[in-house]
């Protein structure tokens, strides 16, 4: 895992004489209304963005922005926060320039005021019908399995595998940040229905095997959401010996997030200011909706596809 070292405005200067002298590719994301500027020399990194978010129209000025450039073999990042620039060095791997990018949103987005909070959840969201279902854990918890799994049923739509962004209004409402997903190669080890279909619906294989997929050809457009209300969240652990389901009160929930650092590798700022901000908001979340404790150690990911859908039908 990557280290952030937080620089000033003026090291960022210096840095941009370096690396403004390279010639670099430049597009645009629209990350829930957010314009996102990538600047890389990397074809691939520029070609999978393109892929993965909205384009963003041009006469949009960025409000974050990311250099992603080759200087040499050891992986940097450095974060300017007053005007939002990431600089990642040395960095091979799209899935952390992505998570990055969305990380940035998140940032942004909690420095900005607003009628309403908005904030940002690291996990996968399935939607029943206007009202869905949150899946939040550490990274290897199967957010993504559990995910997939739940899109063979008829009923559900998609919304995100990876990252939401929430607003608390009148109800909690989600919107899903990419306008395809990255996933891994051996997904249909878990679910086969999906073996044929991601061969079809696949581009161009990154350096740890993973690749962005069309998610309107795999699932449909019609199964294709944008938004929903939030009914439910439930948290993914992964621990021998322990209950495989339970609802949480609140205050458990909040406590599980903040021990496993929100459930979330990719945040640019950690300190006792945005963690208050982060316990706040998830406090209110979970007064809102129920949560609930999955543990995917106890139980096959078809068993704990029964429990969510159990969730569904009690709401």
């Amino acid at each position: 895992m990557y280290e952030v070292l937080k620089i000033t405005m003026e090291e960022k200067e210096k840095l941009f004489t370096k690396i403004y002298s390279r010639s670099l590719y430049e597009c645009k994301a629209d990350i829930y209304g957010t314009c996102v500027k990538l600047f890389t020399d990397s074809r691939e990194h520029k070609e999978m963005w393109e892929d993965n978010f909205h384009p963003m129209i041009e006469s949009i000025r960025p409000h974050a922005r990311i250099f992603s450039i080759k200087t040499g073999k050891t992986m940097r990042v450095k974060y300017e926060p007053a005007s939002k620039t990431v600089i990642i060095e040395n960095c091979d791997y799209y899935g952390w320039i992505k998570s990055i990018a969305l990380g940035l949103v998140a940032e942004f987005l909690e420095d900005v005021r607003s009628e309403h909070r908005r904030f940002s959840i690291h996990g996968s969201y399935v939607d029943f019908g206007g009202n869905g279902i949150a899946l939040i854990g550490p990274s290897g918890s199967g957010k993504t399995t559990l995910t997939y799994g739940l899109m063979l049923e008829k009923y559900t739509n998609f919304l995100t595998d990876d990252w939401m962004f929430v607003k608390l209004a009148n109800d909690v409402l989600v919107s899903s940040s990419e306008k395809n997903s990255y996933v891994r190669d051996n997904i249909s080890q878990d679910w086969k229905q999906y073996a044929k279909l991601l061969k079809k619906c696949r581009g161009q294989k990154d350096t740890v095997g993973r690749s962005i997929v069309d998610v309107r050809m795999l699932f449909g457009a019609g199964r294709l959401f944008s938004r929903s209300v939030m009914g439910a969240a439930v948290l993914l652990t992964n621990e021998k010996g322990k209950p495989a389901f339970k609802e949480l009160e609140p205050d458990e929930a909040v406590k599980y997030l903040t021990k496993n650092d929100f459930c979330n590798p990719h945040q640019l700022i950690r300190s006792p200011r945005k963690t208050w901000m982060r316990k706040s908001f998830f406090a209110e979340l979970f007064e809102r909706v129920p949560v609930y404790v999955l543990n995917i150690a106890e139980e096959s990911p078809r068993e704990s596809i029964e429990r969510i859908l159990g969730i569904i039908e009690e709401e």
